[in-house]
């Protein structure tokens, strides 16, 4: 709205089918926007469509919501388009900047030829970003802040000339999302028009929004869309060669990402398991040769089958105590290892003697164990934050900005728990100067108090481990977004919930899983017992692989506010069956349940409503 101020605009935003109260908050705040709401996800082509044809302006803005533009940055667009007087200007894009204000490559792209394609899926292209052999995808060897005709536009800010789309057409709606500004930009081209990367004004793209660049989903999107826009424009051995390479691309891809995945989430735990193992084979060498007096006092099966599995009950213990939670707890290290150690005792106790080895290494293990978890994370913050501090690094040090919104801000930030210092200042210009001083990780700017043109600066200039957040003004949640592939603070009210505490998600996984193994042998009882016994193998089968949980939130409205929470079997308003419950006070009990859960909130309302599991 800032930013229309001194053009004549309309301002359209397409709804695909959310649920999440967007619709009714546009209607409230701005009344002057028309929507359009869509009562399916019909895709990004689409739904840009269906608001051009309604359009009546010179130009044609596709917008991304994931944004924040500058109050000048449409005038200095309209601007430089006017310029050309021979209207051979069709479109521009501009310089992003990410949530922590990295420069987004993307923000200009050549054309994906078969060459240019294989040098990204392959690598070539991320080791010489700077290359014009090498680096074409993203035109590295062209300066980020050098104006310049391009092949490629992004979709994320794609400034049109309206007689250019009336001449080569809407977007291609056989593109669901990503490819379809490709082959807008190709398509201009083609006509003869000019495609121009202008950075004289910089947006923030928060991006992760939609699809996390290192989800398995992206790389099938991604590619497929390639593939799209290879049989739409290639023809004859190109496009077979294209056809061939992108496929393999699609696998090459996918198989990297699944095992770069598994490897990501289970790197320390992976680390943790060979460490301990290997302090403890030298436990045991020093033990044998200076206590036992005896070479092979330990047979194998201790060193292969009986130490392995100490490891692995420490290691299932303190990743339930949230060692594995960051920022990093020394007390969940030291509490889930002495837990650990307790259960292998209990244990000890009760196998034969000839399975008893020696309680003084379970003890020197588990010594070990704690101290290489120290090591690993002390070395794990001093390579990712430059410092020997193991607790601390990833608690929040806030720096809000801003005079008369400055105490919401504050008292959004305490409600998410996890700030550690809040300081405020009124000084924008002294931003970088503020927040070295104080060492803060974090800036949230008022926009109410600062223009957007001034905040976007400071992202601009100030350092990329800091993440940067806006309050809007009338608004309860910190717009922002800490990296391009993860999805930002929209829903600050997640983390004042007990249900969504790490420790409480994880319990909960538990729970859920323990319970559906207990079942398995009780299948022939339940066929007698459950209702609907073929709904409960289908019910038994998603919580299994973590699809759906026992007890869960019961539609999609009330599941929207939660990106972490599931559907549920059980619902916690199945304890109020004697009474006629409206669609507000169900959501009113599942906010309830969320803000009070425990696990024995759970196992209650599991046993109260066995026979229902397969509603």
């Amino acid at each position: 709205m800032r930013a229309t101020a001194k053009l004549k605009t309309e301002i359209f935003v397409v709804d695909n089918a959310s649920s999440d109260g967007s619709v009714e908050m546009l209607q409230q705040k701005f009344p002057s926007v028309k929507i359009i709401a869509n009562e399916t996800n019909v895709g990004f082509s689409k739904a840009n469509n269906q608001a051009i044809v309604q359009a009546k302006g010179e130009f044609i803005l596709l917008l991304n919501p994931d944004t924040v533009i500058a109050e000048d940055t449409l005038t200095k667009c309209y601007d430089f388009m006017d310029s050309f007087v021979n209207r051979r200007g069709g479109a521009l894009g501009v310089r992003m900047i990410d949530g922590k204000g990295n420069f987004l490559p993307e923000s200009k792209r050549g054309l994906p030829t078969p060459e240019v394609a294989f040098y990204k899926t392959f690598g070539l292209a991320k080791m010489f970003p700077k290359s014009e052999k090498y680096g074409r995808y993203h035109l590295g060897f062209i300066g980020e802040y050098q104006k310049y005709e391009i092949d490629v536009l992004s979709g994320a800010f794609m400034f049109i000339r309206k007689a250019v789309l009336d001449r080569v057409g809407l977007l291609d709606e056989n593109f669901f999302m990503y490819g379809e500004d490709i082959d807008l930009s190709y398509r201009i081209q083609k006509e003869g028009y000019k495609n121009f990367y202008f950075p004289e004004t910089t947006i923030i793209h928060y991006k992760g929004e939609s699809t996390k660049k290192g989800s398995l989903n992206y790389v099938k999107v991604f590619y497929n869309a390639m593939l799209i826009f290879t049989r739409k424009h290639f023809s004859g051995n190109q496009s077979w060669l294209f056809s061939l390479l992108i496929n393999f691309a699609i696998i090459f891809r996918g198989l990297l990402t699944f095992f770069a995945n598994i490897f990501s989430s289970s790197f320390l735990f992976i680390i943790d398991a060979l460490l301990s193992f290997t302090g403890i084979y030298f436990i045991k060498n020093y033990w044998e040769d200076t206590i036992k007096y005896h070479e092979h006092y330990y047979p194998n099966e201790f060193l292969f089958i009986v130490v392995p599995v100490y490891i692995f009950i420490w290691l299932v213990s303190a990743f339930l105590n949230g060692a594995y939670d960051q920022p990093f707890r020394v007390s969940n290290i030291l509490r889930g290892i002495l837990l650990g150690t307790i259960a292998i005792a209990v244990v000890y106790a009760f196998i034969p003697n000839e399975w008893r080895f020696s309680r003084a290494i379970i003890l020197l293990g588990a010594a070990w164990t704690v101290f290489e978890m120290l090591f690993t994370r002390t070395v794990y913050h001093l390579i990712k934050h430059q410092s020997l501090s193991v607790e601390n690094e990833d608690d929040k040090r806030s720096l809000v900005l801003g005079k008369t919104d400055a105490s919401r801000a504050e008292n959004i930030l305490r409600t998410l728990g996890n700030t550690q210092e809040i300081i405020s200042s009124t000084d924008l210009a002294a931003t970088k100067k503020t927040s070295a001083i104080h060492g803060n990780n974090e800036i949230v700017f008022c926009s109410v108090d600062f223009s957007f043109k001034e905040i976007i600066a400071q992202v601009n200039q100030g350092e990329n481990k800091i993440d940067y957040k806006i309050l809007n003004e009338g608004s309860n949640a910190l717009i922002g977004s800490n990296s391009k592939d993860s999805a930002g603070d929209l829903y600050v009210a997640e983390r004042s919930y007990a249900l969504f505490k790490p420790q409480n998600i994880r319990s909960k996984r538990v729970f859920d899983f323990s319970v559906a193994l207990l079942l398995l042998p009780l299948l022939p009882i339940n066929i007698f017992v459950i209702k609907n016994f073929g709904n409960f193998i289908s019910n038994w089968f998603e919580v299994l692989f973590g699809k759906k949980s026992w007890i869960g939130f019961s539609s999609q409205k009330n599941l929207n506010p939660f990106p972490n929470a599931k559907r549920g079997v059980l619902h916690p308003s199945d304890k109020l069956k004697e009474f006629v419950l409206n669609e507000d006070e169900i959501a009113e009990v599942e906010l309830n349940y969320a803000r009070h859960y425990s696990v024995s909130s759970d196992m209650n309302l599991f046993l109260k409503n066995y026979s229902s599991l397969g509603k």
